[in-house]
């Protein structure tokens, strides 16, 4: 899909080759490497960017309504949770939405070479800025309970479109979500790692503080 070239390849085998050896991960190295490979297939991809525009708008979508699951159900457990708790405790939840560990990464890496580069990729001690998921912060309840959907995604802003990066008149119109814009800017996941995808998985995570009387 990137036009892959000898340099990118190289690249990922140092990744490949780092994550699957070292006991305890050189995560400054892998960071390092991830940064570079996602600049040179981002700077590949990019200048023919109506190419992948197709897929750009399917996972955009895709995104949204996987983000619009969580935030509906970590909102009904909530609900749940407030008749079962009881008095001096006080319940958090945070829901987070990561994607699914079923990848499309390049059809030249082959499969055992594949999921270890897409573990590396995904792995937030090197790829820092995933560590919390897609979205620019989780969903935390009871600290969230006021926040729309629409906030949540970054809809309530004009323009509402985070396109940052990307060619401004070829994506002026697609609603791009602010997740969609902090796998793109913030991680370290190139553009072709993810826009295949179509399946997330959902992290909720319920911590009860007790205050004793």
């Amino acid at each position: 899909m990137y036009l892959h070239n000898k340099d990118i390849e190289r690249i990922e085998e140092e990744i490949v080759l780092l994550y699957e050896t070292s006991s305890s991960y050189d995560s400054e190295a892998g960071r390092i490497l991830l940064s570079l490979r996602k600049d040179m297939i981002n700077d590949r991809v990019l200048k023919r960017q109506e190419d992948i525009l197709p897929d750009i708008i399917a996972f955009n979508d895709a995104l949204r309504d996987a983000l619009h699951t969580m935030y509906d159900r970590a909102h009904q457990i909530w609900d749940n949770l407030k008749l079962i708790v009881n008095a001096g405790e006080e319940p958090e939840l945070t829901a987070k939405c990561f994607l699914d560990k079923e990848f499309s990464l390049t059809d030249k890496v082959d499969e055992a070479r594949r999921e270890i580069l897409w573990n590396a990729i995904c792995d937030s001690d090197w790829n820092i800025l995933y560590e919390e998921g897609i979205t620019l912060t989780p969903l935390t309840l009871p600290r969230d309970l006021d926040m729309s959907f629409d906030t949540l995604i970054g809809m309530d802003c004009l323009p509402p479109n985070w396109n940052e990066g990307l060619d401004r008149e070829l994506t002026k119109d697609l609603h791009l979500t602010s997740a969609f814009h902090h796998l793109f800017r913030h991680t370290d996941f190139a553009i072709t790692d993810f826009i295949t995808v179509q399946k997330f998985r959902t992290e909720i995570e319920i911590n009860i503080n007790s205050h004793q009387q």
